[in-house]
C-alpha cells in the first residue's frame, strides 16, 4: 500500500499518536535490566503493550548510535520486530547530503536491501532539492515515505527557519518548493502524500500556514507533552482528524513513578495510563 494511505489507515485505526523510542539514560526502570539488554527488554515490552492501541513508532537513531555497532544492531532488531507487529516505523535520522552520498543513505534505509527496515526517514533540506531527490526516488520505487524538516519544535528553530526573504519566512519557501512534489505523490486511496513534513507543535500558527500550502502532506508533529505543547496545538493542522502524526516519547515512555516500578504489572499500569491519557487528549483535540 502507498505510504500516505498507510499513514491515513493507521491514524483512522489507532489515532494520531506516535510513540518515540528514545532510550534516555537512567530513565528505563531497573526491573528491565541494565545496558543494551535492558533497553531491548524495555522496548520489547513497550511494543507489545502498545500494540492495538498505537500504530506508529519513531525511533531516534542517535540514542542507539551512541552505543556503537551493538546499539545499531539493536535498533535494527527493534524496527524489524515493530514491523512484524504491524507498526509503521518512522526513523528519525535527519539525513541530508549530496549526490552519491544521498543515494547511499537513501538505499541504506529505504531500498530493497536496507540494513534497517523502516517505512520513512527524516531528512534535512538545507543543502537543496538535489539532496532530497534520491530519497524521494527510493521512496517512490519501494512504497516508502520521506519526512522533510520544515518548521521544527526546538526553541532555536526561529534562528534560521523564520528568516525572511522577499517577505516570506524560509520555512514557507521550503514548503512552497515541496508542494508540487507532495502533490505528485498522493496516495490512490486517500489522497495523502508519501512526502511528509515536520511541523512542531510549539508553532501551531505556522503549522496552519503550512497546511494551506501543503494540503495533502501528512505532518509529523514533535513538541507535544514534555516539550510543553498542548494536544490542541499539536493537532492544529489536522483535517477532520487526519493528516497529523503526533510524536510523544518521554511523556508516554517515562511517566511519573515508572522508574521506581518494582514489578512488570506495576510498570504496565503506569505505562497504560500514560498511553491512554495521550490518546484521549489527542482524539479530543481532533474533534
Amino acid at each position: 500500500m502507498h505510504f500516505g494511505d498507510r499513514i491515513a489507515q493507521a491514524i483512522a485505526a489507532y489515532g494520531p499518536l506516535c510513540i518515540g523510542l528514545d532510550p534516555h539514560e537512567g530513565r528505563i526502570p531497573a526491573l528491565f535490566g541494565a545496558g543494551l539488554a535492558g533497553i531491548e527488554a524495555f522496548f520489547e515490552a513497550v511494543l507489545h503493550r502498545a500494540r492495538g492501541t498505537c500504530g506508529i513508532i519513531k525511533p531516534q537513531i542517535a540514542f542507539f548510535e551512541r552505543h556503537g555497532p551493538d546499539g545499531l544492531a539493536l535498533l535494527a532488531r527493534l524496527c524489524a520486530r515493530a514491523k512484524a507487529l504491524g507498526y509503521l516505523v518512522l526513523l528519525d535520522a535527519k539525513r541530508g547530503d549530496i549526490g552519491s552520498t544521498a543515494s547511499a543513505y537513501a538505499h541504506a534505509y529505504l531500498g530493497p536491501e536496507a540494513w534497517l527496515e523502516c517505512d520513512a526517514i527524516t531528512v534535512n533540506p538545507y543543502m537543496g532539492m538535489d539532496t532530497l531527490e534520491p530519497f524521494l526516488n527510493a521512496a517512490g520505487d519501494h512504497g516508502k515515505g520521506v519526512i522533510v524538516l520544515v518548521r521544527t519544535s526546538n526553541p532555536g528553530a526561529a534562528d534560521f527557519e523564520d528568516w525572511q526573504h522577499d517577505g516570506m519566512p524560509l520555512y514557507m519557501q521550503i514548503a512552497q518548493t515541496l508542494a508540487p512534489f507532495a502533490h505528485e505523490r498522493r496516495g490512490p486511496r486517500t489522497g495523502w502524500s508519501s512526502l511528509m513534513i515536520v511541523a512542531g507543535a510549539t508553532a501551531p500558527a505556522e503549522a496552519r500556514r503550512l497546511r494551506a500550502v501543503l494540503p495533502h502532506c501528512p505532518f509529523l508533529v514533535p513538541g507535544y507533552g514534555a516539550q510543553g505543547a498542548s494536544a490542541a496545538e499539536a493537532m492544529a493542522a489536522s483535517r477532520d482528524g487526519q493528516g497529523v502524526v503526533v510524536n510523544s516519547s518521554r511523556a508516554v515512555l517515562y511517566p511519573d513513578g515508572a522508574e521506581q516500578a518494582r514489578s512488570a504489572r506495576a510498570w504496565e499500569r503506569l505505562f497504560d495510563a500514560a498511553l491512554r491519557r495521550a490518546q484521549d487528549e489527542l482524539r479530543a483535540a481532533a474533534g
